[in-house]
């Protein structure tokens, strides 16, 4: 799915526009018991407590792609009788309304989702009706052809509210405030099935997860059976490791800075696409030769991105490239500068020692403090 697939269906979670036919949830406890459950029509619920669940479901659709957001492919053997996607499609098909596919499930994230504490399992199945579009992309709500029938499952977080104090009204006092178990926004969730190209494909689904480091790779592979990719750091971390490990000692300052100049003007020509900038390998080793890479050091390039990144790992772009940051660090000093202007910092060898120089046009500032330079103090 890409962000205007995923908007569409975010703008569904509204009292005007909403589709979703049924929520369930189940409260677990630290202990892994089920405390209590909820089935009902979701338009059964007051308006107050139907906005502040709107809220969670677009939080669960929230996120970069490829960071927060995850488009997951089911593996041929569980898309097979008993697999994780024939249970999901169950589940969907019986639109959340048969008991013991919903202790199922329950169970299933229960048994793989390892969190210590309280939390709260929320299922919602919807259909959306999905209009028309005209030439030139106005939708035309009489002109439905099909429908997307989904689920949606939030995992939230369950604390205890801070202690302190409150005003009580009906008392006229300030007094210890009573504590209370908050919902709080999700941890982990996924859409079944992914909306791709405007229209239902069951072979995958979009997954969230609030900490874009901690992808949860047991959780992903027990309730999915998916391959967990690497996470955002996971992937510049190992397009790093690939730069270093195919220049060798050829690792210079000039081509990695090439590299990254190469790599964002890339970025800059897809940025008007909805679909998010990947690179895949044969991508990869292209941009090394467009930055003069040497054949010779090309060689080991297959075998490096096997063993950093994985053989059929894409990379995107927005995860081992800042846009609007470029970071110069050395052991004491770390220099943050503008992508377009990284030209002005120079490596020079002075007096036998490496340095990197900046030179320094118009106004200079030292801690929010204007300051001038007088013609001998190149000296300090």
């Amino acid at each position: 799915m890409n962000k205007k697939e995923i908007s569409e269906i975010k703008k569904q979670f509204t009292p005007e526009r909403c589709s979703i036919t049924r929520i369930c949830g189940c409260y677990v406890d630290g202990e892994k018991n089920k405390k209590t459950e909820l089935k009902e029509a979701f338009l059964s619920l007051s308006e107050e407590e139907a906005f502040k669940y709107f809220e969670i479901f677009k939080k669960t659709l929230s996120g970069t792609i490829g960071k927060n957001l995850i488009n997951m492919e089911f593996p041929l053997e569980q898309e097979k009788e008993g697999g994780t996607q024939e249970f999901l499609l169950k589940l969907r098909g019986s639109k959340l309304q048969d008991p013991a596919l919903l202790e199922e499930f329950y169970d299933r994230i229960i048994q793989s989702y390892d969190y210590g504490e309280n939390y709260y399992i929320i299922l919602i199945h919807a259909v959306y009706d999905i209009p028309g579009k005209s030439s030139d992309g106005m939708e035309m709500f009489d002109a439905s052809d099909e429908i997307y029938d989904h689920i949606l499952c939030s995992i939230c977080p369950v604390k205890l509210s801070k202690a302190g104090l409150c005003y009580n009204a009906e008392t006229n006092n300030i007094e210890d405030r009573i504590r209370d178990w908050i919902v709080e926004m999700p941890d982990l969730g996924f859409l079944f099935p992914v909306f791709n190209d405007r229209s239902t494909d069951i072979h995958g689904l979009l997954y969230y997860s609030k900490n874009a480091e901690q992808l949860r790779s047991t959780f992903v592979d027990e309730l999915f059976g998916c391959v967990t990719p690497l996470s955002a750091g996971g992937q510049r971390d190992s397009f790093n490791a690939l730069v270093e490990e195919t220049l060798g000692e050829d690792c210079a300052y000039d081509t990695v800075m090439n590299i990254h100049e190469k790599l964002n003007e890339w970025v800059e020509t897809q940025k008007d696409s909805p679909e998010p900038a990947v690179l895949t390998k044969p991508e990869v080793k292209r941009l090394f030769e467009e930055c003069g890479v040497e054949d010779e050091k090309l060689e080991t390039f297959d075998s490096c991105y096997e063993a950093t990144a994985g053989e059929n790992t894409s990379l995107m772009a927005s995860n081992i490239t800042n846009t609007r940051r470029m970071e110069i660090k050395t052991p004491d000093v770390v220099i943050h500068v503008d992508p377009d202007r990284a030209e002005l910092v120079e490596t020079k060898i002075i007096d036998g020692r490496k340095c990197l120089v900046i030179p320094m046009e118009g106004d200079v500032e030292i801690n929010g403090i204007h300051v001038s330079f007088k013609e001998d103090s190149s000296s300090h």
